[in-house]
């Protein structure tokens, strides 16, 4: 990243949050976002506000495990990032506090109705498709085409050759399986997730494990969120991404305020932060490429087209719901996970 471009978005960002120290105290986050992305959040807004941040790293569905486990004593201020179905699942199940932040109508409409179908217990941050990584060099040895559709990955000279994570650990699959369920229905999907499982070789714990696999040659392809995928390849590794021709899901990353937090204020304070154009510019700057959530943000030219991909018409509402994921999940461990290959 240039200098001047990282002092530039620090002062931005600084003025955001109104610049210098607001006050002593601290903020306990936990992060579902890629760990630069959280790491660089935490430094500047530390430096802006005069707060210790003490920032944690969390799959999405950890960090939904550590709030049920912690809701007696919450000892996490807020939740940022990560797929938005647990953030709607703890806020359900009143883990998290209802806050309408004056930024709202700053807000893309997707961003807006995450806030709604949540009674306002969280916001949609950014959004980013689901596709898959590939790498080039291991595509063209093999003389392969590149998989362009979920059709696609069931092709025998996969198998053996994909990766994806665990829904039970991973907001990124269990975004496909609620994906591949509105896109065939749910028994064609559970049978063609079944037929993909011969074709996988791990499951990983977190959504970003396969496009680091794939981009290191360790998998041929792997099934992400796209910009994971970007994310390696900016670093210079042989890996580019498609989005399935049939249709694909996208996951509004989101961001929740704990409820009997034990700093709300400052809580309150970091998510209207975390909502302005200039804090929402360190995504980009960390090399993580989903679609900021205020309209006012500049989008980075490496952020996916959305016009270029055929979303489906995912209801979040519907599978954001708790027990909907755990049904869901229970089937695909029961009938898929437990198959062998």
């Amino acid at each position: 990243m240039h200098l001047n471009k990282t002092l530039a978005i620090f002062f931005l960002a600084a003025a955001s949050c109104g610049a210098g120290a607001q006050s002593a105290g601290q903020l306990n986050v936990i992060c579902s976002a890629p760990a630069e992305w959280c790491n660089l959040i935490s430094t500047v807004y530390s430096r802006t506000s005069g707060l210790k941040v003490n920032m944690s790293l969390r799959g999405t569905g950890e960090a939904l495990a550590q709030l049920i486990a912690e809701k007696e004593n919450p000892k996490t201020d807020i939740w940022f990032g990560g797929t938005g179905d647990p953030h709607l699942q703890a806020a359900e199940q009143g883990l998290t506090l209802e806050y309408k932040s004056a930024l709202l109508p700053q807000l893309y409409p997707w961003a807006r109705k995450q806030a709604e179908d949540a009674k306002y217990r969280t916001v949609g941050v950014y959004l980013g498709p689901l596709g898959f990584g590939y790498n080039t060099e291991l595509l063209a040895r093999r003389k392969s085409p590149a998989p362009r559709s979920w059709a696609d990955l069931l092709r025998p000279e996969f198998k053996g050759e994909i990766q994806m994570a665990n829904p039970a650990s991973s907001g990124t699959a269990y975004t496909m399986i609620a994906t591949l369920v509105q896109l065939m229905g749910e028994e064609k999907a559970f049978g063609y997730m079944k037929s993909l499982h011969r074709n996988v070789s791990a499951y990983t714990r977190s959504g970003v494990g396969p496009a680091k696999a794939a981009a290191r040659g360790e998998t041929m392809v792997s099934i992400s969120f796209v910009h994971d995928v970007t994310t390696e390849a900016t670093q210079g590794f042989p890996v580019a991404s498609s989005t399935p021709t049939e249709g694909t899901g996208a996951e509004i990353g989101s961001m929740s305020i704990v409820k009997g937090s034990r700093n709300t204020d400052a809580a309150k304070a970091f998510y209207d932060w975390a909502l302005s154009p200039g804090a929402q510019q360190f995504g980009a700057a960390a090399k993580a490429y989903q679609l900021p959530s205020n309209a006012a943000t500049p989008v980075d030219p490496h952020v996916p087209d959305f016009r270029k991909i055929k979303l489906i018409g995912y209801d979040y509402a519907k599978y954001g719901a708790s027990s909907e994921r755990r049904r869901l999940i229970s089937r695909w461990e029961k009938e898929v996970h437990s198959l062998p290959r």
